[in-house]
């Protein structure tokens, strides 16, 4: 589903780090960086149909590299 994120992404949660991050070698591999989280959050998005809505979402993330490979896990509200 392609997407677009409007505004600020709030109610930020660490979902893992550290070696709890599943896909942590491959994203060394992919991006370089250390110290990768997963993150969760809730934001308004931009649907391919221009639909605007809440969602959450989930992303890696690293210092100096920044969020990686956002995915949208579920739409809350249509606004």
């Amino acid at each position: 589903m392609h997407f677009e994120v409007v505004g600020k992404v709030v109610d930020l949660e660490i979902v893992a780090s550290g070696r709890g991050v599943k896909q942590r070698r491959r994203l060394v591999k992919t991006y370089g960086g250390r110290r990768w989280r997963k993150y969760k959050g809730v934001g308004r998005v931009r649907l391919a149909d221009g639909t605007i809505c809440r969602a959450e979402l989930h992303w890696y993330e690293a210092h100096g590299v920044g969020r990686k490979e956002l995915k949208l896990k579920r739409v809350l509200t249509n606004s």
